[in-house]
């Protein structure tokens, strides 16, 4: 039989066997199929194969679809964690900066705050016979507004409002020796409200922060899905067995990449 016959007949056997093979079966899994036709066809042929094909054998995968949800639930829970669930955390780290750095502020803000109102709490215990302990917020706002217990009552009942009147007799007794360090007292005051005030605000960054992160991770998600989508494509090729000056057959696999 000529050369030419053979080729035809190597041909014919290798399209056969190529449909009659589930193409998911010739996935990356289906490489010992491949190379078991190879093997066949050559243990047909009496003469030595002069250039051998061969294939390689992808062993990882191209990569695996995330959970949008997921990614943005855990970057509401901790921001920068979706972007690293994803494989993203080039972008997710200055999320997760961020948010240490604003709940390190907050606890600044905190302490700050309670020094500024035990300072002046202090200063209203040395100048006005004033006893911090057991005392509402309302009490250390009147206090300020007024130079003693007295004048403090006379404005409450003048207004008819008897339940707000303070027991002078009691801890609830103030005198304060001068009106500077009355107004100093409120600055003080004043100004410890104001620090806890602003600690509010870096609360509301905080959740902010969790909530780009979480919409950040779920685009981050998308994307990356539609990059897993696009790299499952179908490979065709085509090899000769022989050399060229004497081919002995043609073997053609398709495969698919997930």
């Amino acid at each position: 039989m000529n050369p030419r016959t053979n080729v035809a007949l190597y041909f014919c056997a290798a399209c056969v066997l190529l449909f009659l093979t589930p193409i998911s079966a010739l996935s990356q899994d289906s490489f010992l199929t491949r190379q078991s036709i190879v093997q066949d066809l050559l243990g047909k042929n009496q003469g030595s194969v002069a250039a051998p094909v061969s294939f390689d054998q992808e062993t990882q995968p191209r990569g695996e679809k995330k959970s949008p949800a997921l990614a943005a639930l855990y970057s509401l829970l901790l921001p920068g964690m979706g972007e690293l669930y994803v494989g993203d955390y080039g972008t997710g780290k200055y999320f997760t900066i961020a948010e240490g750095a604003l709940w390190v502020g907050w606890g600044g803000m905190q302490w700050y705050g309670n020094w500024q109102k035990n300072d002046a709490h202090q200063f209203a215990a040395q100048h006005a016979q004033v006893t911090p302990d057991g005392k509402e917020d309302q009490y250390f706002i009147d206090i300020g507004n007024f130079k003693n217990v007295y004048t403090y009552n006379e404005a409450v009942l003048r207004g008819r409002d008897a339940f707000s009147v303070y027991n002078p007799q009691s801890s609830f007794y103030w005198q304060w020796d001068t009106d500077v360090n009355r107004e100093t007292y409120r600055q003080l005051r004043v100004s410890s409200e104001e620090t806890f005030n602003n600690a509010k605000f870096v609360i509301a960054a905080i959740g902010v922060n969790h909530l780009i992160s979480a919409i950040n991770a779920g685009r981050l998600a998308i994307s990356h899905n539609h990059s897993v989508e696009e790299a499952s494509t179908i490979d065709v090729h085509a090899g000769v067995l022989g050399s060229i000056a004497q081919p002995q057959g043609f073997v053609i696999s398709v495969s698919k990449s997930f």
